[in-house]
């Protein structure tokens, strides 16, 4: 299993939000192009970067900074947040994106996603689902569709989207543990790779997630900001056999 040390900006900040919402927002003091060179160092294989402004506001603010981190972190980079456009992704692959999540756009406007598959390749273009309970979110969690996630992953396989980012909005930020019961049935369900974010807050969740057969790997963000788990630590016991 793959650990995602996350990193949100806004504004130029590094930031993270409690449930999504602006208002509850935590800003860090932390060195934008130096973050990804830091966890590299603790060991990160990825790294995983949103751009809070392009996914509240529609207007990728942070893409010379995310072309900072690319250059000093010398790892792959997954990039995401308000990915409403074909030009928005090549915006993000431009800079050094390894990789792009999109999450609207593949509600709204599906014949985007596919051309964008084609462009790029399915091992290079993702969606993320982000679930209220059970409901599908969008423009940045401020509006809650009535689409089920697990009919949402349906489309999005027979569209030939390969990996998917799972985010429970109400364990985001808060710290609380991950929405394991959610993640488990997603797996049971696809045959895409999950990638699970939002709630780890402590060694013993990354373990716990380590334990869902199939699932490809974790974002973690507030919770190595806290200390509340190393990254060192994470990725060993993402690494470790299951069953131990």
């Amino acid at each position: 299993m793959i650990v995602f040390p996350a990193i949100d900006l806004y504004d130029g900040e590094v930031v993270r939000l409690r449930q999504g919402k602006l208002t509850e927002k935590t800003v860090y003091p932390e060195t934008v192009p130096g973050f990804g060179e830091r966890r590299v160092g603790d060991g990160a294989k990825w790294l995983h970067a949103v751009d809070l402004n392009a996914a509240f506001e529609g207007e990728q603010r942070n893409l010379h900074i995310i072309k900072q981190i690319v250059a000093a972190a010398r790892v792959p980079i997954q990039c995401g947040g308000g990915v409403r456009s074909l030009e928005a992704a090549d915006a993000l692959f431009q800079v050094g994106g390894a990789s792009v999540i999109i999450g609207t756009l593949a509600i709204e406007q599906p014949e985007v996603v596919e051309e964008l598959l084609g462009k790029y390749s399915t091992e290079r273009i993702g969606v993320g689902i982000d679930a209220r309970d059970g409901l599908v979110a969008v423009r940045g969690w401020a509006e809650v569709t009535r689409i089920k996630a697990l009919d949402l992953v349906s489309q999005l396989e027979r569209m030939g989207v390969r990996t998917v980012v799972f985010t429970d909005i109400a364990t985001d930020g808060a710290l609380e543990g991950p929405n394991v019961p959610a993640l488990n049935a997603l797996l049971q369900y696809t045959r895409c790779s999950v990638i699970a974010s939002g709630g780890v807050a402590s060694p013993s969740d990354v373990t716990a997630l380590r334990q869902l057969a199939g699932l490809h790997g974790v974002i973690i963000g507030k919770a190595l900001f806290d200390g509340k788990v190393s990254l060192r630590e994470a990725i060993s016991l993402a690494s470790a056999d299951a069953g131990q």
